[in-house]
């Protein structure tokens, strides 16, 4: 591996122009997918660096088997993103020696047998918490959970139901950085239990499981129970003949929350279980361990537990020959080769990936802790060794379905549209699938391959229909993969391909995006923060792909366009009445089915709607998706929830106000913010800080080092005064402290955002957003505590900003979680920004 480092910088300019100028893919790139080792040090300068990393560790492992693809040949597909795309893990990890983690996108975990007892539940989060800190998102279900009031053989004597779990789950997540992010968790639960409503309603208090995605299993009975409007019966446990818990519900109630909640909140998702099940190819060997019981964090991936997945997608675009012209056509001789390929090269890093999980058990060997501690860490990662070998599973998929459908000339969602996105995703079925019965008559199929076990599955029937012959074949040699073929969301892998995600369609032709800014991202602005905490970058963006359809006919790409005029322009592209908000929302869900019937997985998809639509199209929506046969469906409001993607376009006022949730008001910043001085040493530091208030409220914070040369001197007596925002005549922005001397006379500290040191400003704009957003000031301390910053100044001005704040902690507040150094009992409160001990008096400020 080469030893030569890159600075940011360099990484960022070289990645900028191999990306011909697009700034949020070069960022996205160095920040995220660069190889890079625990300290920071950058060992790659464009993606070219990390193809030929990739292409060298598959080329490696092809080697082991006849008629081996040459690291060359591997390259040429990989080069510029423009045929086969590694995603995610597998573009990591992949060759990198840094760092010991897995090249699995996404798991699923559950304990064998109905284990709901209180160890097992913990177990599940341990389980949880160690695969996340290898990289991978999680997903498990709780519908072994038993319900709140069921009688339990221990001190409590009743059972908290699923909620508490919920949060705990949650918390874990967000507990666990993994190269600078957070984890990524789906729960599920099945319709059938009789918790289920709290499971759906607990997203629905703010801040209460916030570190999670959550879907609802419901399967055919409750749907028509929906559709004819009778009961349902929920029971405990949920697959029991003789469940110890019975009660009957109207379903259309039940089916009302689910929809309010995913029209108001984005969520819960739904997952149609019994499709699901019934279409699972490896559902056929469910007594042999393959029972699926849940997704990953975005639903494309039903596993069983302790198996994971890996993802890889082409690239649909690059097939299209002569784009946006009259003579274009889709290339299906060099989408056959490359589907083939494609398979290939996921059973490749299957082989990677059993190499990396043989470096994490020989990493937890080594480890200091003892064998008690080690031993869950140790037999989980012997499980998913054994799953993946086992059953071989992989991912292949798609991305820029809605660029391709418009370089073909047609419209998304149209009746046309979708006939082209269904014949080619067949092709590719078929194509994946003979490409594993090939490698199973040169490598071996999977271990328990029985072509007895699946000769009823609907989808193996579908692929015997289609293609005879490839069925003969599977029968004489078998199947390398247990399944093969999913839809991922290709969120910022579309960013590198610059084109539109998985099956979606374009979000706007122009449009602005936002990045999420993890603590480590190096110069990382801050342009909004969620209710959550998790702060964005955002970028005005044009659709690269409509930039092309303007080259194509003749547009100039440099001009500057007026608002009046880009609608014209859209008008005439392909793009218009395709964009997420434009299309047909039915006849995207029945695309979507139609899809489905050749993705043995599933699709990851949501459908995008205006903030004014109605509870009643996503009843709708989600009716027709089962009758179409998806797997699962998901519904986003603009506005119900922070996105990544924001129109830019403002919202028409609604005569109606009922036909909508009233937005979030964020109260604008008035030009004065009365303000307070907060002074305070670390160590022996001298430390200030001033922090806006706005109806009393902290509203914004700046703070650093108070006597040094650069820093600032005020007189003693000096405890409040006015932040001044200002405009130079360049427009950029400015801060001003003014206060009165002892004379009375205004006297005025320009620039506090130059004062201190610029290593702070980035985390000062991300408290200050936090605040602004209106999140408690105990919360706000709480995301202060939990930045992981190896830097010692920051270190130090994290804790002064923490200090600072907690002088705006209401009287009583509980210390949560802290004990006194005094008498050890969780009985601290905070009292004028001090902690007192309601127990023994102890008080400690500061």
């Amino acid at each position: 591996m080469d030893n030569k480092t890159y600075t940011f910088d360099e990484a960022f300019k070289a990645s900028k122009e191999y990306f011909a100028g697009d700034e949020l893919a070069a960022k996205v790139w160095v920040n995220k997918y660069a190889l890079k080792d625990a300290f920071g040090n950058i060992f790659e300068k464009t993606p070219t660096d990390m193809h030929h990393r990739l292409a060298g560790e598959i080329a490696r492992i092809e080697k082991k088997y006849p008629n081996p693809l040459s690291e060359q040949e591997l390259f040429e597909l990989f080069d510029h993103f423009r045929y086969i795309v590694p995603q995610g893990s597998p573009m990591t990890g992949i060759g990198n020696n840094h760092q010991i983690a897995s090249l699995s996108n996404c798991f699923v975990i559950g304990m064998d047998g109905k284990a709901d007892s209180y160890g097992a539940i913990i177990r599940i989060d341990e389980e949880q918490v160690q695969l996340m800190k290898r990289r991978g998102g999680v997903g498990h279900d709780l519908s072994h959970i038993r319900p709140k009031g069921s009688p339990v053989k221990n001190s409590a004597l009743t059972s908290t139901g699923l909620v508490p779990f919920m949060e705990r789950y949650s918390n874990s997540t967000r507990e666990v950085a993994q190269d600078g992010r957070r984890g990524a968790l789906m729960l599920s639960v099945s319709i059938k239990h009789p918790d289920s409503e709290s499971f759906i309603d607990a997203k629905m208090t703010e801040g209460k499981v916030t570190g999670a995605n959550v879907s609802v299993k419901l399967d055919d009975d409750f749907m028509k129970a929906v559709v004819n409007k009778t009961t349902y019966k929920q029971q405990y446990p949920v697959d029991s003949a003789n469940p110890t818990t019975v009660k009957e519900i109207d379903a259309a109630t039940l089916w009302q929350k689910i929809i309010h909640n995913a029209w108001k909140s984005a969520e819960p998702g739904v997952l149609f279980w019994d499709t699901i099940i019934r279409e699972s190819v490896p559902d056929s060997y469910a007594d042999l361990g393959f029972q699926t019981i849940s997704t990953n964090p975005c639903g494309e991936i039903p596993l069983c537990p302790y198996d994971s997945c890996r993802l890889l997608a082409l690239n649909l675009y690059s097939y299209v020959v002569k784009p946006f012209t009259k003579e274009a056509y889709f290339d299906y001789e060099l989408f056959v080769k490359h589907v083939r390929l494609a398979q290939r090269i996921m059973d490749d890093i299957i082989d990677l990936e059993s190499e990396k999980i043989e470096k994490i058990l020989a990493k937890i060997d080594s480890d200091p802790e003892t064998n008690e501690v080690k031993q869950t860490e140790r037999h989980l990662w012997e499980k998913i060794q054994k799953k993946t070998l086992q059953g071989r599973r992989t991912g292949v998929g798609i991305t820029a379905e809605g660029d391709m459908i418009a370089a073909l000339g047609l419209r998304y969602g149209t009746d046309e549209a979708t006939d082209m996105a269904e014949n080619i995703q067949r092709t590719l079925a078929i194509e994946a699938y003979r490409s594993s019965v090939y490698m199973a008559k040169e490598r071996g199929a999977f271990e328990i391959y029985d072509t007895k076990r699946e000769e009823k599955n609907p989808f193996i029937n579908r692929l015997r229909e289609a293609d005879p012959s490839l069925y003969e074949d599977m029968v004489k040699y078998g199947r390398r993969n247990i399944a093969c073929l999913t839809i991922a969301p290709t969120g910022t892998t579309s960013l590198m391909t610059q084109t539109t995600s998985g099956i979606e369609p374009v979000f706007l032709p122009v449009y602005k995006r936002r990045r999420k800014v993890n603590p480590n991202d190096t110069d990382a602005r801050v342009d909004f923060v969620d209710e959550t905490g998790d702060a964005y970058e955002e970028y005005i963006v044009f659709h690269h792909n409509f930039v092309t359809w303007m080259q194509a006919n003749g547009y100039s790409v440099t001009k500057r366009y007026s608002s009046e005029e880009i609608d014209e322009l859209v008008a005439k592209s392909p793009y218009y009445k395709a964009t997420s908000n434009d299309v047909d929302w039915l006849q995207k869900v029945r695309m979507q089915g139609r899809i489905q019937k050749w993705v043995d997985h599933s699709i990851s998809v949501t459908i995008n709607l205006p903030a004014d639509v109605n509870e009643e199209l996503v009843d709708k929506l989600y009716i027709e998706a089962w009758k179409s046969g998806c797997k699962g469906c998901t519904v986003y409001r603009d506005g119900s929830r922070s996105g990544v993607l924001v129109s830019t376009q403002k919202t028409k006022k609604k005569e109606d106000a009922n036909c909508m949730e009233p937005p979030v008001i964020v109260a604008k910043r008035p030009r004065e913010l009365e303000a307070d001085v907060v002074k305070f040493q670390n160590n022996k530091e001298k430390w200030i800080a001033f922090v806006g208030l706005l109806n009393g409220k902290p509203y914004e914070i700046f703070t650093g080092l108070a006597d040094d040369e650069e820093g600032i001197m005020l007189p003693k007596n000096v405890t409040k005064g006015t932040i001044i925002k200002s405009y130079d005549e360049d427009g950029n922005k400015h801060y001003d402290f003014q206060f009165k001397n002892k004379r009375g006379y205004k006297m005025t500290i320009e620039g506090l955002d130059g004062k201190f040191d610029p290593e702070f400003w980035n985390y000062a704009k991300l408290i200050s957003g936090v605040l602004r957003y209106g999140m408690p000031i105990d919360q706000a301390i709480k995301l202060v505590q939990g930045l992981e910053l190896n830097n010692e100044s920051i270190n130090t001005w994290k804790n002064g900003v923490e200090r600072a704040l907690k002088k705006y902690l209401p009287n009583g507040t509980e210390a949560k979680g802290q004990k006194c150094p005094n008498c050890g009992h969780e009985t601290l409160i905070y009292q004028e920004g001090c902690l007192i001990c309601t127990n023994c008096g102890a008080s400690r400020c500061g």
